[in-house]
């Protein structure tokens, strides 16, 4: 499994329409998805190593977005025919184990990742509240192991977006595992 990076972030680039089910099958639309003060877009996945070192840091994060206006949406977009770990039973497993303070959504056509151009996981999109991109970025410096003393970058990118309506323009891309496409 190939670690790769997405692009950095592309200042104003509006936030593609995506209308997908909740592990609950519930469905979930961008425009009802933005908070007051912006919308936090990840793409993650049950069995990469990078989620996994970061996601009881990253819901404690969230939690702290929330409480600033930020809502936060994340979506499933690999093909569970060769990744079972990502299979939407699993997802829900994992939503409800680690209690998700946000929607954990399939995009199961793989066409809201594609219109993202998302490609990796964790991939993160920060939008201000006119839906324009804001941030690109990595969770921290974090790999497949927690960096030590971690610098938050996700979450000081974002504070500052609900803040401020821009992003940092210094930003460090992520790295993860690559999205798992259909054949």
């Amino acid at each position: 499994m190939a670690s790769i990076s997405p692009p950095v972030c592309d200042f104003g680039w509006k936030a593609p329409e995506f209308n997908l089910p909740d592990v609950n099958g519930k469905w979930v639309n961008l425009k009802d998805s933005m908070g007051p003060n912006g919308l936090l877009v990840m793409f993650i996945c049950n069995h990469c190593p990078y989620v996994k070192a970061i996601l009881p840091r990253l819901i404690d994060d969230i939690e702290e977005l929330k409480a600033l206006g930020v809502n936060t949406v994340a979506i499933m977009s690999n093909d569970p025919a060769d990744y079972p770990e990502d299979s939407p039973e699993n997802m829900k497993r994992i939503a409800e184990e680690m209690a998700f303070p946000f929607p954990y959504l399939l995009d199961e056509t793989q066409q809201v990742a594609k219109a993202y151009d998302a490609v990796c996981t964790p991939d993160f999109f920060g939008f201000n509240q006119h839906f324009e991109l804001q941030y690109r970025g990595r969770f921290d410096e974090s790999r497949k192991e927690t960096a030590p003393e971690s610098t938050r970058d996700l979450f000081k990118a974002m504070k500052q977006v609900a803040e401020t309506g821009q992003g940092p323009q210094s930003q460090v891309a992520s790295i993860g595992c690559s999205i798992k496409w259909k054949a």
